[in-house]
């Protein structure tokens, strides 16, 4: 786990696609929006990724 941040996708179609590189993606919704409004930092990579340090398991769910 070489990574320093966690890697959003902006939507189900690209996480899956991305996913799948490295076999069988595991989808999870993240409450983000909630995330940020709590204080929560995110970044915009170059590439359109979307980028924070951890993501708690309160902010994990269903859509």
């Amino acid at each position: 786990m070489s990574r320093l941040y966690v890697h959003l996708s902006k939507d189900r179609e690209t996480a899956e696609k991305v996913g799948a590189r490295h076999g069988k993606p595991h989808i999870f919704f993240v409450h983000s929006g909630k995330m940020f409004r709590q204080g929560y930092k995110f970044y915009l990579s170059e590439n359109g990724v979307w980028l924070t340090e951890s993501v708690p398991p309160e902010f994990l769910g269903e859509r």
